[in-house]
């Protein structure tokens, strides 16, 4: 229970009373609602309804009190560290104050002019307080211009002092090197530095203007009548006026020849023309620049200066009648110059405003000169000599180095060691040759046909190879487009044309009617038929002749297959000999 004391009473044990009519000793409430949110009161009374003591410090204890360090807590307070030097080349680099002033220059030698002035940009570097006077350069003033002083720290006075930015402003007078200079203006960032430094600025004045130089804008009094052409008015009219054109010469006629492109300028300040060349990248010619140096062309001479020393003497106005001028160069027309002639193709904008302000010529189009890329040749094989194959023939002018031709290597591999053989016979209106058989061999795998001739004794005629393998072409087939030989033309009766000799197949192996049986869609029916009615034949008995050319011929296709084995030939052939007429 709380006891009020008694005031002048010490708060100690029996000096209190409590108060015997309070009865509630509650808490007062410090949480309330106000339009929905909950807000926080901070409490007026005490528990029993007592009222709280507030505090009676004054405003000043207050702060006193809220900035009073614990020092006895946590010690003496740190000192901040003080900011970071920046140097003033760093802080000041690229920083330049400009002002703008003049300077009287007396000129004693000129009877029109007793001064000049001359302007001049007065430049502060802040980085490192030096100071640099430029004069800016004017066209044709015939004064040496640019730079008058160069950066460095300028003295102010006998002492040694040197000038200072806050030595500078508008509308004062500085002297270097005993020229005294009038301060004018200055530019906006100057202006802005000085005012953030507390300098005052004067107020700005007018440049000074030269009076030698007013006068000269001035028009002149005229004194005589002015003639029609003036060259004085036609140089400074015209001066750093050049007309361009885009020519070409086209020299394709003569031997060697070429068409080469070429830039015309035409000055109009003195009438006089150039030739450039355009030169292209790897072009082959030396890097001249220049066709014709810049001179007057004439036009049209006099009848006695056609013998004229052209090439030593230097042509004046008596030797010529005419002399080339603007209208005489006009796109689209061609214009002779020292006896070439070049045709005008285009010219430059410049050039194009010029011709309709002075002219009124408006249409001055681009005319497409571009070299046109010939047509195509068509690349044709020569005629077929009649050495080796067609296709060995044209890879001789395909390549420098030729190369074999490609072979079906899938053909090859299927198709190896597969040979289709055929007994023929020679039809010739020689009675030697009714007698001579031959052997065709037919290679699957790279079409082409041998031809053997069995030898017979005592017969006059050298057997043996009769033709070594190769492709034989159809007859009446052309040169450029030949059709070979191929399996479905082998059968009995057909006649195979090689080379000009005819023959006629009267036989065939045993191999050949089954490949024929397994690909019979290959061969035509008249061949499927004559291997038909060959075996009908072969079944029934045949006479005496038949019989020796079918063995003979089955002879051969077994010493073919004998040629690789051991056995004696010789031996087997006899055998083979009298068992046929046993």
């Amino acid at each position: 229970m709380v006891s009020n004391p008694v005031h002048g009473l010490p708060f100690l044990p029996g000096t209190s009373f409590k108060d015997s009519m309070k009865t509630a000793f509650h808490r007062s409430q410090t949480l309330g609602y106000r339009n929905g949110y909950a807000i926080v009161r901070h409490p007026t009374v005490g528990i029993g309804g007592d009222r709280l003591q507030f505090n009676q410090l004054s405003q000043a204890e207050l702060d006193e009190l809220a900035s009073k360090a614990p020092v006895l807590t946590y010690g003496q307070p740190k000192q901040a560290p003080p900011a970071d030097f920046i140097p003033a080349h760093v802080a000041f680099d690229k920083k330049v104050l400009k002002f703008d002033a003049y300077f009287q220059e007396d000129v004693p030698v000129s009877t029109e002019e007793q001064y000049r002035i001359r302007q001049v940009n007065i430049y502060y570097y802040l980085e490192d307080d030096s100071m640099s006077v430029i004069e800016p350069v004017v066209e044709n003033s015939g004064i040496l211009q640019g730079k008058l002083i160069k950066r460095q720290r300028l003295a102010k006075n006998d002492r040694g002092d040197h000038y200072h930015w806050k030595d500078l402003n508008r509308g004062i007078n500085i002297t270097i090197y005993g020229k005294t200079f009038r301060v004018v203006d200055c530019d906006q960032f100057t202006q802005v530095f000085l005012e953030s430094q507390g300098i005052e600025l004067n107020p700005p004045e007018k440049m000074a203007l030269d009076p030698y130089t007013e006068l000269r804008k001035q028009p002149l009094r005229k004194y005589v009548t002015p003639s029609d052409f003036d060259q004085l008015k036609q140089f400074l009219t015209f001066d750093k006026q050049v007309l361009r054109f885009y020519a070409i010469w086209d020299d394709t006629d003569s031997m060697y020849g070429e068409c080469r492109t070429y830039i015309i300028h035409y000055y109009l300040m003195d009438d006089t023309v150039e030739i450039r060349e355009v030169h292209e990248r790897n072009d082959g010619r030396d890097p001249f620049p220049l066709l014709m140096n810049r001179q007057r062309m004439p036009k049209v001479l006099v009848e006695n200066a056609k013998n004229f020393p052209q090439c030593v003497l230097e042509i004046s106005d008596q030797e010529v009648l005419e002399w080339y001028t603007a209208k005489d160069f006009i796109v689209g027309k061609s214009l002779t110059i020292l006896g070439r002639s070049f045709f005008i193709y285009d010219c430059d904008p410049f050039t194009r405003r010029y011709y309709k302000e002075k002219f009124g010529i408006t249409d001055l189009p681009r005319i497409d000169v571009s070299k046109r890329e010939p047509p195509p040749v068509k690349q044709e094989l020569p005629p077929y000599n009649g050495f080796g194959l067609v296709e060995d023939s044209a890879q001789n002018c395909f390549a420098l180095i030729p190369k074999a031709p490609k072979k079906d290597v899938i053909k090859m591999l299927v198709n190896d060691n597969k040979v289709l053989r055929y007994l023929a016979v020679l039809e010739s209106p020689i009675p030697e040759d009714k007698d001579r058989r031959f052997v065709f061999s037919y290679f699957l795998a790279t079409d082409m046909i041998s031809i053997f001739e069995p030898p017979v004794r005592n017969s006059g005629i050298i057997g043996g190879k009769y033709l070594g393998r190769t492709k034989v072409v159809k007859p009446y087939s052309t040169v450029d487009n030949p059709v070979y030989y191929g399996p479905s033309d082998f059968f009995i009766g057909a006649v195979i044309e090689v080379f000009g000799h005819r023959f006629i197949i009267l036989d065939t192996d045993e191999y050949v009617l089954k490949y024929m049986e397994s690909n019979a869609a290959q061969y035509s029916p008249e061949a499927l038929a004559s291997i038909q009615n060959h075996v009908r034949k072969r079944e029934a008995p045949a006479p005496e002749a038949e019989r020796f050319a079918f063995t003979s011929f089955h002879w051969l296709h077994i010493q073919s297959l004998l040629k690789g084995s051991c056995v004696n030939i010789p031996t087997v052939s006899f055998l083979f000999y009298n068992s046929i007429y046993i």
